[in-house]
């Protein structure tokens, strides 16, 4: 049973990638630092398999990806327990755009200093395979078109300068040991939804940021009312185009990426993971009203610095390469999400 590190496991992203891997006969070694996260995560994750997995598949850690000693001591066991870590899925870091430009020595320590520790204990280890949590915020785009992997490196905040350093510092690894590292940096989008069962889903600890649970709280009378971010955009009817995709197809991607670099040669892969469809904003709040027939208020409000109009994927090589697709539909996200939020209205 191969024992793959899953860093950040408890997380939004995190969590629900658990559940392909754990049907897949993976061994999680999950390590989280619970700063915006909880443990109850994994035992909601026990209740959705029931009877589909073995216990001894899950283990859980609590430290921090910049502790080495912490990291050290989980390789180390590993193969002491004749189990070593064969791959990293590297989730780990902060992940507020605004809080981000407030406090970015914060992001810049927590994720790009978190991720090298963790490089190199992976290299000391001799454990040279990684599914990078990457973000379609290293990109500048100022076009109306789906953007490519190769389109122009150019992110606007903190948060997304972080990403483009931990890329560049794998594929410097990667450079000096073309034999022997295995990495997929996967950048994507808008993930939004939760499980189907309403077990586990987006569970943010402080006030969210992202608009999908504010969008949720909002609905069940958490939150007074959504702020929409500018009315004035050149789109089709004023407001912000996102590429939104249900996290159960982005987990099912990091399956699959995981599964492409054990079948294949060492290489560096760099994937958009999106629907390859746009949604604007208010269109999704429409959506989410339609489909849960409820109500959402909202009012407009100015534009927030590093937004941009326009964030959509091209994800032709994803699908390609990986023979992953996504299979759900924006109506789905929504109806996924609320049924998360009902169940849990105070969170886990």
């Amino acid at each position: 049973m191969r024992n793959i590190l899953i860093t950040g496991g408890t997380g939004y992203i995190g969590s629900h990638t658990c559940l392909p891997l754990l049907k897949g006969g993976y061994k999680l070694t999950i390590i989280d630092s619970n700063v915006n996260s909880t443990p109850t995560s994994i035992e909601r994750i026990k209740k959705i398999l029931k009877n589909n997995f073995s216990e001894n598949q899950i283990s859980f850690f609590k430290g921090d990806i910049r502790d080495k000693p912490f990291l050290e001591n989980i390789f180390s066991n590993a193969i002491k327990e004749n189990n070593p870590v064969e791959a990293v899925i590297h989730f780990a870091g902060l992940k507020s755009v605004s809080e981000s430009i407030e406090k970015p020595l914060l992001y810049w320590e927590n994720n790009v200093f978190g991720s090298i520790c963790l490089i190199d204990i992976m290299t000391k280890y001799e454990c040279r395979n990684i599914v990078f949590s990457s973000s379609a915020s290293i990109y500048g785009n100022t076009s109306f078109e789906p953007i490519l992997e190769t389109s122009e490196i150019k992110p606007c905040t903190p948060y997304g300068y972080t990403k483009v350093a931990i890329e560049n510092i794998l594929a410097s690894i990667f450079k000096s040991s073309k034999n022997s590292w295995r990495i997929a940096n996967l950048r994507y989008f808008n993930p939004i939804g939760a499980h189907e069962s309403g077990f586990i889903g987006e569970n943010p600890l402080d006030t969210p940021n992202n608009l999908f649970p504010i969008i949720c709280r909002v609905a069940n009378g958490k939150m007074n009312e959504l702020q929409i971010f500018g009315k004035d955009w050149p789109t089709i009817d004023g407001t912000g185009i996102r590429d939104y995709i249900h996290i159960m197809d982005l987990a099912d991607a990091h399956y699959a990426a995981l599964e492409f670099l054990f079948r294949n040669k060492p290489q560096i892969l760099n994937l958009n993971v999106g629907t390859g469809n746009g949604t604007s904003v208010l269109e999704l709040v429409n959506k989410f009203m339609k489909v849960n027939k409820c109500n959402v208020p909202y009012r407009f409000t100015e534009k927030r610095l590093g937004d941009l109009p326009f964030i959509v994927a091209n994800n032709t090589q994803v699908t390609s390469i990986l023979k992953w697709k996504p299979k759900r539909n924006i109506e789905q996200m929504c109806i996924d999400g609320w049924k998360w939020q009902q169940k849990n209205s105070n969170g886990y």
